[in-house]
Order: C-alpha cells, then sequence, then structure tokens
C-alpha cells in the first residue's frame, strides 16, 4: 500500500539539536534523553523500541474461506502470543517458495515436500506459525516435531498431514517442543475468527519492531477479489526467494501452478530486491493461499489474460511487506533505495545494487548522515561487473556527486549533507556499460544493530 511521504526537510529546531550533538556529544545526548519522553515500546522482544521507519499496520478486512487464531505456547520466557494459526475452506490452494540457504529448517523441508508432490498444493487446510523457535539445524528430532505439529492439526481439522502448512522463525539449533504447540490447539479452534490479521502480524514477530501487513483489491472478470497479507523480518535479511517469513492469502480461485508462477514472476523484484544485512535465513518463506470464496472464475491457466489485475495488485502486496521489512531493519534509522543504470544485463545491475545496498561501509556512513559517494564507488568496482569508469555518475537524490568517471564540478557539500538527513534516501548511479537496470531497497548500519545481535538469545 502507499505510504505518506517522509518530510524533506528537518524543523530549525532539529537543526539546531543535530548540531548541538554533533559538537558535544555524549552531553547532549544525555541532555536529550533526559528531557525527551521515552520511545514507545516494541510490542516483540522487551527492550526494543519502535523503529522510527514504522508504518502504522492497516486495517484488513475479512478474507472470505480464511479464519485466524493466536495464542501464547511459551517459546517465549515474556508474556506475548508466539504461535499463529489459519484455517481455510475446503478447496483452497497453495504456493510457496523457500530458502535456498543449504541448511533449510525442519518446516521449510515439510512444506517443500508436500507442495512439490504430485497434486501439491490442492485443498490446503491450515498453516501454523510459530515464534522463539526456528526449528532448523534440529535433524531428525526438528523434523519429527514438525509431523507431530501437522499431525494434531490434521486431526482437530479433519484433514490430511500434507494439508497442513508449517513456519517457524527464532533460535537455530533449538528443537521444536511441539506439545506447547499441541495443548494450546483447543483454544485455538475456539477463538477462530476472520478478524485476527493484526494479532498474527505481531505474534510472528521476532526482533521486528512493529508488525508488518498489507492489503489490496482487484477484479477479475467484475468479480471484486481482496488480497492480504502479513510478513515477519527485521534482522537475517537478505533473502534467496522470499524473506523470513511472509503469509499471503486471497479470496481468489486460482490453481497451485498458477500460484507458482505469479510467486516465481514477483519475488525477483519484491522480497528478493531487499537486504538488511546481507544474511539468507534458513527458514525463509512465502506462501501464498488461494482460498476461492469471492465468486470470481477459477484460473487454471499462467497465461490468463484475466489475471492482469490480480498480478498487479500481488506485486502491491509483495512490495508493501518486503518495504516494511526494510524500514524495521534492526537499527534502522535509514530508509534507502540503490537504483543502478546503465548495466550490461539485468543480472549486472543486480548485482551492483545488491553491492551498494549489502556495503557495511555505505551502510555505516548512511548511518553517520555523510555522503561518503567513494564508497559507492568501492562497492561498485569490487563486484567485477561490466563498468566503463569514465562514464560512472552517483547522484543522492536530485544531487550529484560524481558524473562521467569524476567528481561533480557543481558539488554541493552543504546541499548533500542536508540531503542526508532525510529518513529516506535515493542513491543512484549509472556504471555507463549498457542499457539494464535494477532497484534494490536498504537501511542503514547502526550500533544498534550490534546491540541487538550482541543480545539476540537472552
Amino acid at each position: 500500500m502507499s505510504r505518506p511521504p517522509a518530510s524533506d526537510r528537518a524543523s530549525t529546531g532539529q537543526k539546531i539539536e543535530q548540531a548541538i550533538e554533533k559538537a558535544f556529544d555524549p552531553l547532549a545526548t544525555a541532555l536529550k534523553r533526559a528531557t525527551t519522553p521515552p520511545a514507545k515500546a516494541a510490542p516483540g522482544k522487551p527492550g526494543l523500541e519502535v523503529s522510527p521507519l514504522a508504518v502504522p499496520f492497516p486495517a484488513i478486512p475479512a478474507i472470505g474461506g480464511v479464519e485466524i487464531a493466536t495464542a501464547r505456547a511459551g517459546f517465549y520466557k515474556h508474556e506475548r502470543d508466539d504461535l499463529v494459526v489459519f484455517r481455510f475452506a475446503r478447496g483452497a490452494t497453495c504456493a510457496g517458495v523457500f530458502t535456498r540457504h543449504k541448511i533449510g529448517s525442519a518446516p521449510v523441508d515439510w512444506c517443500k515436500r508436500h507442495l512439490g508432490a504430485e497434486g501439491g498444493g490442492q485443498d490446503v487446510r491450515a498453516l501454523v506459525v510459530n515464534a522463539g523457535c526456528a526449528n532448523a539445524f534440529t535433524g531428525k528430532a526438528g523434523a519429527d516435531a514438525a509431523r507431530r505439529t501437522a499431525s494434531e492439526v490434521a486431526k482437530r481439522f479433519g484433514c490430511r498431514q500434507r494439508d497442513v502448512m508449517l513456519a517457524s522463525t527464532g533460535v537455530i539449533g533449538v528443537v521444536l517442543d511441539a506439545r506447547k504447540i499441541v495443548a494450546r490447539l483447543p483454544a485455538i479452534e475456539a477463538d477462530l475468527d476472520a478478524d485476527r490479521w493484526a494479532g498474527a502480524g505481531q505474534a510472528i514477530m521476532t526482533t521486528d519492531t512493529f508488525p508488518k501487513g498489507s492489503f489490496a483489491e482487484c477484479e477479475i472478470e467484475g468479480w471484486t477479489v481482496r488480497i492480504a497479507g502479513i510478513a515477519k523480518g527485521s534482522g537475517m535479511i537478505a533473502p534467496d526467494m522470499a524473506t523470513m517469513l511472509a503469509f499471503i492469502v486471497t479470496d481468489a480461485a486460482i490453481a497451485p501452478p498458477v500460484l507458482r508462477a505469479l510467486l516465481g514472476l514477483h519475488v525477483r523484484t519484491t522480497f528478493n530486491s531487499v537486504t538488511v544485512d546481507g544474511d539468507t535465513s534458513t527458514n525463509d518463506t512465502c506462501l501464498l493461499f488461494a482460498t476461492g470464496a469471492s465468486g470470481a472464475p477459477r484460473i487454471g491457466r499462467v497465461g490468463d489474460r484475466r489475471l492482469k489485475d490480480f498480478s498487479r495488485a500481488l506485486d502491491k502486496v509483495m512490495l508493501d511487506l518486503a518495504h516494511q521489512l526494510v524500514r524495521d531493519g534492526e537499527g534502522a534509522t535509514k530508509f534507502v533505495k540503490v537504483t543502478v543504470d546503465g548495466a550490461a544485463s539485468p543480472a549486472s545491475a543486480r548485482k551492483l545494487a545488491k553491492s551498494i545496498a549489502d556495503s557495511p561501509l555505505v551502510k555505516t556512513a548512511l548511518a553517520g548522515e555523510d555522503a561518503n559517494w567513494g564508497r559507492v564507488v568501492m562497492a561498485v568496482g569490487k563486484t567485477e561487473e561490466p563498468v566503463d569508469r569514465d562514464r560512472l555518475s552517483i547522484r543522492f537524490g536530485p544531487h550529484v556527486a560524481a558524473i562521467e568517471g569524476a567528481p561533480s564540478p557543481h558539488y554541493d557539500e552543504a546541499a548533500m549533507s542536508a540531503y542526508m538527513k532525510n529518513p529516506e534516501i535515493d542513491i543512484t548511479v549509472d556504471v555507463g556499460s549498457g542499457r539494464a537496470s535494477a532497484t534494490v531497497w536498504t537501511c542503514d548500519l547502526t550500533k544498534r544493530y550490534v546491540e541487538i545481535n550482541g543480545d539476540y538469545r537472552s
């Protein structure tokens, strides 16, 4: 969903405050903390403050054919919901994309196996998601825990084990205690309701500081179709297929092969085009469900022209969720769009953009509000992709830093410094080697990132 643009310039008071802090820090910082109300605490892990780039959870109406419930299973020491169950109407279909990490989790293995089997993705009846335990690198014990979870949910919902999808997030190397989930199933079943999207978004959080959701409507042959999704992710974000966890539901009637094709089409430019820290998770999962409850005609062919509006709306939801992951990057204070133009090929443009977006030197310069474009030059050159040094150009927003392979003769340090104070930054690089382009979204790298990850398991 579209978001209102951030203010383009700080107020006079903010500028004075920033100047004082730069000159007298840490004294000014201490004074500020003493006179400023504490930041709003995040609803997830204790001790985290809501990201300054956070966006509100959208209003998501009921999606026909799906009910949701949340509960506290006890995977966290503190009081919070950490379990979500979706129940789908009979005939719902599903497709997924998963991490290509060499050490995938037990839930990833479970979903890949059953969705990839003959007839996979037909009549999927449930999704079970837990936070606080990734159930990754847990061997046979972890696989058995996944199977037991699916088995118990299948018994309660009257379906096959293979019709239950699973997802987990949290600490790696800890076997999922399936008994904690099973013990909550009676309460979960009694609490199932169509209006639980916000609670579900909050229950799957780990180090996230705000729940992430998105909603869109479109038409298929005159029938209104709804698409809703939630996602979680804050660190360990450099997806190699999807995001850490994302679950999207539509009331359209779409066959599994078509859902797979749609995910494959849009993942590359949404979830696979964001990065927080360059690390890919063991548990990356994106599942797309279609309940068929809208009344719209069933789509069974990938090239069906009736999918045009739906495809556009799905892309909008996926990109919105992907952007929210970056906005909630651990310790992030800047939302950064990196665009590479003039590349030799789309793959080359993408690799160049990722190199800039993942560079710790670029990201720390952004955190310090320093337009150190020499670090961008470094990130471009180290890729060994085709680059014409004498045609290389770099812009930060509307401000030209370098042009035709040299510093811009019109470079304005004051204007550039003022621009770098914005919470949203655009970096555009033309490498002069072709016509291809790519865009990647990232965030800055702050001291807070180190603090959060140094204390992750406590």
